[in-house]
């Protein structure tokens, strides 16, 4: 009867760490994908300002809100802008500016084409 009584402690406190990892690798995947309004260039994983120290801190209590990582992602963007976000939510406007190149790409391409048609069809005469 010992002997299960400590598996039992030893289960439950190796579950304990287990979870407190999956917080804390939740935590980093969130400050990776934030980025810091005062350092350029950084997330706030690798920024040490005021401002980067203030979102970690915001960001736990969100955590321990049991809130999800979109709903963090939600209420930073609605504060800051969508900028914050590394990885923003798809909207007309990230369309546009992801789409834009591609079109202007194959539209090159055609134009490309046709011209080159055209010329060997004026050197065949």
């Amino acid at each position: 009867m010992k002997l299960l009584s400590y598996l039992i402690v030893i289960t439950f406190i190796l579950s304990q760490n287990i979870l407190s990892d999956e917080i804390t690798q939740k935590e980093i995947k969130i400050y990776k994908n934030l980025r810091c309004l005062v350092c350029q260039g950084q997330s706030v994983a690798d920024s040490n300002s005021d401002f980067a120290q203030t979102i970690k801190l915001v960001i736990k209590e969100k955590i321990n809100e049991k809130k999800t990582e979109e709903e963090i992602y939600n209420f930073l963007s609605s504060r800051y802008g969508d900028w914050i976000v590394y990885k923003p939510k798809f909207n007309l406007n990230n369309f546009l500016l992801w789409a834009l190149p591609y079109l202007f790409l194959i539209i090159g391409g055609i134009i490309i084409f046709n011209l080159i048609r055209k010329r060997k069809n004026s050197s065949n005469y």
